[in-house]
């Protein structure tokens, strides 16, 4: 069989493998990227990132126009919203982006190769595709495979009752009750959507809280506005098992002190995801993963114990975000072209994109205190913010960590209107090493969202 030599190998669309692939090229490296599904974009934005704001932007415009909008003087009867609809323009946004990424590896020259790759050497990989194979070698290999759910003992995954985050981004009817396992962002995004459009939603979570890797303040809050909107919660609580009887879940909760069972017409697996690795041939060629997390084990510069073998994104150690796997792709591809780079997990963002938004940069006040790091905190609520109140937006508040003796920022969190947006202010002003007295003497525009974030910094160096 004759093989066919590139410089850089990628396997994976995703963020972190289109991206890779495109850097490789801007490199004048000759680069091929292989992806196994028929469209590209991997997970993210095939059915997880963009399907799920697209969701959540939709179902926020019907709850707006349902809920807040007579306050602003604006009458609207009878709101409906037409779901098929909803779920086409979704659809749509996909379609759109997955093409993009499409033509911007046409634009660079990488070739796009559609089917199953494997490993079977340090430098080379077959590629199973309908009815041939092909046999790929280059200098660098780099997986970006991504991930995919976490299965959970006792709630098997059907598709239809039993879901996955894939499934419930499509159902084609609004759930009477939905039941979630699992309080993260995924669980809580998700959630937020279906209970916009009319379905009881109770999230069940084994940890005490929601969210557990937000600011402990900031994750409190939240479940206390998610509560407000009418989400229920079972915190400290397992989902032992989960039985569909006709087209009713019943679902069997169990706590230190006792059981219980409870029933909905869907119920939504959401405990996390782990590394998709199944089939890539890890360990044909050594590549060496972590025996807990099932993790690929990298060095520095995400090279894997294999030489030529690189990995990035949701394959190894971190948190499961696109963006970070987008910025290990251009790190790990630099270093290709000999040129240095590296991602900063300290200025590493995080959203949780429920109303109101979550998002975090930078230690939490529980790991300041953890690691015995002085600090000093400062916090600015949005209902002093004249734009927040401008927007009927009230809830929430800026919490501002800077070193005791240094000022220098150590972490920001947010909960409140757009703290998608807000955040980047923060991260950007945590790469260069910025303190709060820095941002405090920033000019804000007024009136503006974002000066929540100068009174914040104001409220530590007074």
């Amino acid at each position: 069989m004759a093989q066919e030599s590139y410089d850089v190998i990628v396997i994976g669309s995703g963020p972190g493998g289109y991206t890779a692939a495109a850097r490789a090229a801007e490199h004048g490296l000759k680069a091929v990227c292989i992806e196994k599904s028929p469209r590209l974009g991997g997970v993210c934005l095939n059915v997880g990132c963009i399907p799920s704001k697209a969701l959540l932007d939709s179902s926020e415009h019907f709850e707006y126009t349902r809920t807040k909008l007579a306050e602003h003087g604006v009458n609207v009867n009878d709101v409906t919203f037409d779901l098929t609809r909803m779920m086409s323009r979704k659809d749509a946004i996909v379609e759109n982006l997955t093409g993009q990424v499409r033509r911007l590896l046409n634009n660079r020259k990488v070739e796009i190769v559609h089917g199953a790759a494997r490993l079977i050497a340090a430098d080379r990989v077959e590629v199973l595709m309908e009815n041939v194979s092909r046999i790929l070698s280059a200098k660098y290999i780099l997986l970006a495979a991504g991930s995919e759910p976490v299965n959970v003992p006792g709630l098997v995954f059907d598709g239809k009752y039993i879901v996955t985050s894939t499934e419930a981004l499509a159902f084609d009817r609004v759930p009477k009750h939905l039941v979630i396992v699992g309080g993260g962002y995924i669980g809580l995004e998700l959630g937020t959507v279906w209970r916009r459009l009319g379905a009881k939603v109770t999230v069940i979570e084994m940890l005490p809280e929601i969210a557990s890797t937000l600011d402990r303040q900031i994750g409190r809050t939240l479940q206390r506005l998610l509560e407000k909107q009418g989400m229920s919660f079972h915190l400290g609580t397992r989902a032992s098992q989960a039985q569909v009887i006709g087209e009713t879940v019943w679902v069997t909760l169990e706590t230190e002190d006792k059981s219980a069972t409870i029933e909905c017409d869907k119920l939504l697996v959401a405990v996390g995801r782990k590394p998709l690795t199944t089939g890539l041939g890890l360990e044909d060629v050594g590549v060496k993963t972590d025996a807990r997390s099932g993790q690929i084990v990298v060095d520095a510069a995400y090279c894997t114990t294999i030489p030529n073998i690189y990995a990035i994104g949701d394959l190894i150690a971190g948190p499961m975000l696109a963006h970070k796997a987008s910025a290990e792709a251009r790190a790990a591809v630099d270093g290709f072209a000999g040129l240095y780079s590296e991602v900063n997990y300290d200025a590493l963002p995080a959203v949780v994109y429920t109303w109101p938004e979550a998002a975090s940069v930078g230690l939490t006040e529980e790991q300041l205190k953890a690691r015995e790091i002085p600090y000093k905190t400062g916090n600015f609520p949005f209902n002093g913010v004249g734009r927040a109140l401008c927007l009927g937006e009230k809830e929430g508040f800026v919490k501002m960590l800077a070193h005791a003796k240094t000022d220098r920022l150590l972490g920001v969190h947010i909960i409140g209107p757009r703290a998608s947006e807000l955040i980047a202010e923060c991260t950007l002003a945590m790469e260069f090493g910025a303190s709060a007295e820095d941002l405090a003497r920033t000019i804000h525009a007024h009136p503006t969202l974002a000066e929540g974030i100068q009174e914040a910094a104001w409220s530590i160096i007074k």
